[in-house]
């Protein structure tokens, strides 16, 4: 760990931000030659890559939302424990936010997200898989699947809709019955009418603990850190220069990969100003819940997910539009612990329980920026809304394509498939 301000000529990258996004890109620079140094106020992986649900949602390949969502604005408005929630003291400020979510919603742009969204999804597990084979820890990601589970029979035709949109998409997908489920999860409760399985997605048994191996094995390839909050950025001729807390810091490129804190700093460098906001995620963690899921379940009506891990299972979901400055409602965490009632035979041991909540960065097109821009000195990583975790490694790929190409070289040509996830499009 840094513990003085590096000098310019010792950085040609400096990436702000060290969640699960920055470290996987720092190690993927870090093998391209680059001298790396990563800037954080927070030690590395405390924000949202600390809570997430740890599951690799390739299956996900849809925005964050639909046309749905205007019968649901009343609720999201008065139920505080909802599953969508959108506290109305923020409504003023969310309001053009959800305006551009709500054009997004329209047939061709809606498409364009899906397209994007699937894109990134397909080259996700591969890029896990290659980049924990790299490090030797490939045991921390298990690839046994996903669950979809349903409890009522009027819920079969949203689920057989579902099925097929999936399927439209390429997703692969599998219907299981009510004996299935109880064949691969006989802890679930007997009620379960059946779900959908999903074999081509996994789960990470503990999250943090992946941050920080990927950040050792960028350690191991020269990667510092700097434990220092960056409170202003400026483009020179040849570079960025950064001020910190204490100092200065200057790179010949800076990567933006702050998540939702993004946006002040993509204004100072690039003169755009994204519509970035946060989805709030919380999660309650069991520790004395080991081994009661042999992989993720979600419910369909429930609208939340249940991941094993090596310390317990974590219970999370929900979504809550309330900003970046409004405190944890972490009676929505605990929340979490009531929707589990019912879906087992016997009750979870909540003992020991602790909540969290992350703010997770959202876009209102659903797509993150992944992005080379200002003659090549800023790189862009980040808004990738629920999906930051299974998107991080692919993520890392592109980032280090597009460091890679000459200056004189527009990403737009060189990585036209990288169009969707451009700066420009906002």
């Amino acid at each position: 760990m840094l513990t003085t301000t590096p000098h310019s000529s010792q950085v040609d990258v400096a990436i702000v931000g060290a969640g699960i996004i920055g470290v996987t890109c720092a190690l993927q620079l870090a093998r391209q030659g680059r001298r790396v140094v990563i800037i954080d106020q927070q030690p590395a992986g405390q924000g949202a890559s600390y809570g997430n649900a740890g599951h690799m949602a390739t299956e996900q390949v849809f925005p964050i939302a639909d046309l749905s969502i205007l019968k649901r604005l009343p609720a999201m408005l008065l139920d505080p424990m909802g599953p969508l929630r959108l506290d109305w003291k923020y409504l003023p400020q969310a309001l053009p936010w959800f305006t551009r979510l709500l054009l997004n919603l329209r047939q061709q742009p809606f498409q364009r997200s899906v397209a994007g969204i699937r894109s990134l999804n397909e080259g996700s597990l591969p890029a896990w898989q290659r980049l924990l084979d790299s490090i030797g820890k490939r045991s921390l990601l298990r690839e046994e699947g996903s669950l979809l589970v349903y409890e009522r029979a009027d819920s079969r035709p949203s689920l057989d809709g579902l099925q097929q949109r999936l399927r439209e998409q390429q997703v692969a997908v599998e219907f299981w019955d009510a004996q299935q489920v109880q064949q691969s999860a006989p802890q679930l409760s007997e009620h379960l009418c059946g779900g959908l399985f999903f074999p081509q997605t996994g789960h990470v048994t503990n999250p943090y603990l992946l941050l920080t191996d990927v950040l050792a094995a960028a350690q191991s390839y020269g990667v510092q850190f700097l434990r220092q909050q960056v409170t202003g950025a400026q483009l020179l001729q040849e570079g960025v220069h950064l001020t910190l807390a204490t100092g200065t810091l200057q790179a010949s490129q800076v990567l933006l990969a702050c998540g939702a804190h993004s946006a002040p700093l993509t204004a100072a460098l690039t003169g755009k100003k994204v519509p970035l906001d946060t989805e709030r995620g919380y999660h309650l963690m069991l520790p004395r819940e080991q081994g009661r899921l042999p992989f993720a379940v979600t419910s369909l009506e429930r609208k939340f997910i249940m991941t094993p891990m090596a310390e317990g299972l974590r219970l999370a979901g929900t979504v809550e539009f309330a900003g970046l400055r409004q405190p944890a409602n972490m009676p929505r965490a605990w929340q979490l612990q009531r929707l589990s009632q019912g879906l087992f035979k016997q009750p979870l041991d909540v003992a020991e329980a602790t909540p969290w909540m992350g703010f997770r960065p959202s876009l209102p097109d659903s797509l993150p920026i992944i992005d080379r821009v200002a003659e090549g000195r800023v790189l862009l990583a980040f808004g990738h809304q629920h999906l930051g975790l299974t998107q991080a490694a692919v993520t890392a790929e592109h980032i280090g394509r597009l460091a890679a190409l000459p200056v004189t070289v527009l990403p737009q040509q060189a990585l036209p498939e990288l169009t969707s996830y451009r700066l420009a499009r906002f």
